[in-house]
């Protein structure tokens, strides 16, 4: 190979070196130009889309969500009325017992002996009142001609009346007799679960002793005592007569001790019209179906229901609203220019999957619920409604601006 052949081939491959220099070059410039400005709603680059939800004015619940505890429907300590040794147990512990059902069999010897002695005195007394009653008529057609003094018939007509007084005294001394012959079974007050007997067969019991002989419940239904503030009571009163809640009868869920649901819901019986001052607390009772006698007094729960309406509220999705530096609630809203507005509400609770916003909305506002990342103030936006999908195109090869960080992306969907 010559000289001059040589020297050409390298001539030509450093022209080639350099061209390719000067290609990358001018790629990476152009890579820079097209990125600069291009960002999600960056000034100058294109608006960035966003879904909405148009918001109007309805009503909400006022949840309350406090504890308590059960306590039996009925309750009745069961105790004797006379003295006496117990002679039998009817019952079994734990089970079943109507109202009226025998319990105890104390000893009746001295109260039927009572009862023969009561009935004698009452058959003495009639005796003595017919005697009286006949000593006295005989007297009377005497006393009208003078052939008995008119005092004698006096002392007589008053000695049948004492007489039939007697008779009244001794029929009042049976009856106490036979009720307390009757005392002797102590029957069941109420109708409900016995509970187990703290006195034995032949235990002496008496009629002002202290201790029941056993307790009955009613289980079926149940209250549930719960608690709650007197402020958060007092709040709610004052917001029903301002107008803006409106009260509500709305049913009672009650969650057990377990975490799990009670399958019966219950109704607020009443409020207590005093706050215990130890706790500042009033109590309200709900009264609830116990058919499987699950509940048992005693039990801690915790109950939730509605104390009222709250009006002119907006239910906003919980994906929607955000917080400021400050902690204020806050949402973006589509402005009437196209551009994004970001406005500080009030939205102190939820219900469900919402915010319950009571100021800073009116009607009609198109809230921003999507596309949220990337907004600032004031950024040029494109708002599609948040229920509809949105289909962007793929790019197309060569187009300007392209890329995966680029301002558009391949099959991206938004807004459903």
């Amino acid at each position: 190979m010559s000289l001059t052949q040589t020297l050409g081939k390298r001539v030509s491959a450093a022209a080639v070196l350099a061209l390719c220099a000067v290609s990358l070059s001018a790629c990476g410039g152009g890579d820079k130009k097209a990125d600069g400005g291009r960002g999600p709603g960056g000034p100058g680059g294109r608006p960035v889309e966003v879904g909405f939800v148009v918001v109007q004015p309805g009503q909400a619940p006022l949840n309350a969500v406090l504890s308590g505890r059960t306590v039996a429907y009925q309750s009745s300590e069961v105790r004797p009325q006379v003295t006496g040794v117990i002679k039998k147990r009817l019952f079994t512990e734990g089970a079943l017992v109507r109202q009226g059902q025998p319990l105890y069999e104390i000893d009746p010897s001295l109260y039927q002996a009572a009862v023969g002695q009561a009935q004698a005195n009452l058959q003495s007394a009639q005796a003595s009142f017919a005697a009286a009653r006949a000593q006295a008529d005989r007297f009377k057609p005497l006393a009208e001609i003078e052939a008995v003094s008119k005092q004698e018939y006096t002392n007589a007509e008053a000695a049948a009346r004492q007489a039939e007084a007697s008779v009244a005294q001794n029929r009042a001394a049976l009856e106490t007799a036979r009720i307390n012959l009757r005392f002797a079974t102590v029957p069941a007050p109420i109708t409900g679960r016995v509970g187990r007997s703290l006195f034995t067969v032949g235990a002496l019991v008496t009629a002002s002793q202290a201790d029941p002989l056993t307790t009955i419940q009613q289980l079926d239904p149940m209250f549930v005592d719960i608690q709650q503030s007197a402020a958060e009571l007092l709040t709610l009163r004052r917001a029903i007569a301002a107008g803006g809640v409106a009260p509500a009868s709305a049913q009672v869920r009650l969650t057990l001790e377990d975490g799990s649901q009670y399958s019966h819901t219950g109704v607020v019986e009443f409020s207590e019209v005093v706050v215990d001052p130890s706790t500042g607390a009033v109590t309200l009772r709900v009264r609830v179906p116990n058919p499987q006698g699950l509940l048992l007094p005693g039990m801690f729960l915790r109950a939730s229901f509605a104390q009222g309406i709250d009006r002119n509220v907006f239910l906003v999705p919980q994906q929607a609203v955000g917080r400021t530096a400050r902690g204020e609630a806050s949402v973006w809203l589509v402005g009437e220019d196209g551009k994004a507005v970001q406005k500080t509400v009030t939205a102190e609770r939820t219900q469900d999957t919402f915010w319950v916003v009571t100021q800073g909305l009116k009607a009609g506002d198109k809230v921003i619920t999507q596309g949220l990342a990337n907004l600032r103030p004031g950024a040029q936006i494109r708002p599609v409604p948040a229920s509809k999908a949105q289909t962007i195109a793929p790019r197309q090869n060569g187009a300007k601006g392209g890329g995966p960080n680029g301002g558009q992306g391949g099959g991206q969907r938004q807004g459903g």
